[in-house]
C-alpha cells in the first residue's frame, strides 16, 4: 500500500516534462492519477511523450493512470474533465496545475514590442488562466476531503526577469493565484501552494541544449520525477496545512524531506 493509495489526483499537462514526472511520482505512492494533455499519438508533437505513455508508467510504478485528452485552452474540455472525475471517483484529493504552452511562434527572448501578441495568449492564457479554470472546477470536488491539496507549478521567473515579459507575468500570476486561493480555501481545510522546480532535464530543455539554445549544469539539474516526489512529500508529510499559500522551492523540499532524485 502506497502513502497515497485511495487518493485521486489530476495532473494537467502531463504528456511530458515536469507534469509527467509529477504524475509518475504520485503513481509511485499508489495514487489514481488522471493524466491530461493534448498528445495522444507519438510523433503528433515536436517532442516525445503522450498522455497514454505517462498513464502506463503511472501503472508500472504502482498507481493507476487514466489518460484524458484535454486542450486546456478550451474551458469546456476542462469542465468535462472534472465532470468525469466526479462521475468516476466521487471527489478529488490532489490537483496539480502544471500545463503550459510553448508559444506557437517560439519567441522567448528579445523586446516585447517585437513579439506577436499571441505570445501572451499562449503563455498566460494556458499557463495561468487554465490553472484558474481547472481550480474552479476542482475545488467543489475537494472540499471536506482530508488532505485536499492544490499545487501550482511555477518557476523563478516569478521573482525576476526570465525569458520574456509574458513569461514572467504569467509565473508571478501563478504564485499569486496559489496565495489567494489559499485564503479562500482556508475555511474548508484545503491547502494550496506554488512550487518552483530548478533547472529540470525535460524533453524541451534537453532539445534546446542539443540545439545550442540553452545551457544547464547536468550535475545540478533536476529530473522531472523529483518534483513528483516533492509533491508526494508535501501531501503526506506532517504540517501540510501550515504550508498553505506558500511558494516552495523543490530544491529546498528535497533537502527538508531527504528526497532522492531519479538521477542521484
Amino acid at each position: 500500500m502506497g502513502a497515497l493509495s485511495g487518493k485521486v489526483c489530476v495532473v494537467t499537462g502531463a504528456s511530458r516534462g515536469i507534469g509527467k514526472g509529477i504524475a509518475i511520482g504520485l503513481g509511485e505512492a499508489g495514487a489514481t492519477v488522471y493524466v491530461t494533455g493534448r498528445t495522444v499519438e507519438e510523433g503528433a508533437a515536436p517532442l516525445p511523450g503522450t498522455i497514454g505513455a505517462t498513464a502506463a508508467e503511472v501503472d508500472r510504478r504502482g498507481g493507476r493512470g487514466i489518460a484524458v485528452r484535454v486542450d486546456h485552452a478550451r474551458d469546456a474540455e476542462i469542465a468535462a474533465l472534472f465532470a468525469r472525475v466526479r462521475e468516476e471517483q466521487g471527489g478529488l484529493d490532489i490537483l496539480v496545475n502544471n500545463v503550459f504552452k510553448v508559444p506557437d511562434e517560439p519567441v522567448w527572448e528579445g523586446e516585447f514590442w517585437k513579439h506577436p501578441i499571441s505570445i501572451w495568449d499562449d503563455m498566460v492564457g494556458v499557463g495561468l488562466r487554465a490553472h484558474y479554470v481547472a481550480s474552479h472546477h476542482a475545488a467543489p470536488l475537494m472540499l471536506g476531503r482530508p488532505g485536499a491539496l492544490i499545487v501550482n507549478v511555477s518557476s523563478r521567473g516569478a521573482a525576476g526577469y526570465t525569458h520574456s515579459v509574458a513569461y514572467g507575468v504569467g509565473k508571478i500570476g501563478v504564485d499569486r493565484l496559489a496565495q489567494d486561493m489559499a485564503v479562500e480555501l482556508e475555511a474548508h481545510g484545503a491547502t494550496c501552494v506554488s512550487i518552483w522546480p530548478s533547472a529540470v532535464k525535460t524533453e524541451f530543455i534537453l532539445d534546446q541544449v542539443a540545439q545550442g539554445k540553452a545551457k544547464i549544469d547536468p550535475a545540478r539539474a533536476q529530473s522531472p520525477l523529483l518534483s513528483g516526489r516533492a509533491v508526494v512529500a508535501l501531501a503526506t508529510g506532517a504540517g501540510l496545512r501550515t504550508r498553505t499559500g506558500q511558494v516552495l522551492k523543490v530544491a529546498d523540499l528535497k533537502e527538508e524531506y531527504g528526497l532522492v532524485d531519479e538521477e542521484d
